[in-house]
């Protein structure tokens, strides 16, 4: 899977410690802020994941970042964190676009399950990850003969080897693969397994 990060944005040290503790026990790379500033002046935005954002932080609160974010463009996934006395506030949030909020103390399960909707919800939004039903779609698009080369290929069977197992001439093997490369949206073998390993059992079928 793509490299993604949760940023945390929270100027409580402990909640921030707690959370980057919780998050690398299940393996996912933080990076902790502790205002919104450090955040405006330190975030990559170019890496997929989502941002976990406490409301009320001195400074530019969680809700100002927040409309900052939306007039920027900004394209990862905001999960609030709220006090009890601010969810209405949340609510708001959540109305103009963020996932989730969660209330402090944050329950560990509730928090990773909506991490990995997050993640989830930005690598499809990305096209950095894929559901089987898209998956299978892009193998329609192949004629039969197509589906059978990448079948062997994903099964990492040469060129040459497909040439012999379907009685083909190594060109003919060639514009099959190069057809079909284009049509799945990839570039190499290393791509194709990677793309399609959600629909490992298709592929191999395919080959037969």
């Amino acid at each position: 899977m793509s490299k993604t990060i949760i940023r945390v944005v929270e100027d409580d040290p402990s909640v921030r410690q707690g959370l980057e503790y919780l998050l690398l026990s299940e393996g996912y790379e933080s990076e902790l802020y502790e205002s919104a500033e450090a955040f405006l002046a330190g975030d990559a935005a170019s890496v997929p994941g989502c941002i976990v954002l406490d409301i009320r932080m001195p400074g530019i609160s969680g809700l100002e970042l927040q409309n900052i974010l939306l007039e920027r463009k900004y394209p990862h996934p905001i999960i609030f964190l709220s006090g009890h006395g601010d969810i209405d506030i949340a609510v708001g949030a959540v109305k103009k676009g963020a996932l989730d909020f969660l209330q402090k103390p944050v329950n560990a399960d509730k928090f990773l399950q909506i991490v990995a909707e997050a993640i989830e919800l930005d690598l499809l939004k990305t096209g950095k990850l894929f559901k089987p039903q898209d998956l299978l779609m892009l193998l329609d698009k192949l004629t039969a003969r197509e589906k059978q080369i990448i079948g062997l290929i994903f099964q990492d069977v040469s060129n040459k080897g497909i040439a012999e197992r379907l009685s083909l001439s190594p060109r003919t093997v060639e514009n099959h693969r190069a057809a079909a490369y284009r049509k799945l949206e990839i570039n190499s073998t290393e791509q194709l397994k990677d793309k399609f390993s959600l629909v490992q059992n298709q592929m191999t079928r395919l080959a037969e």
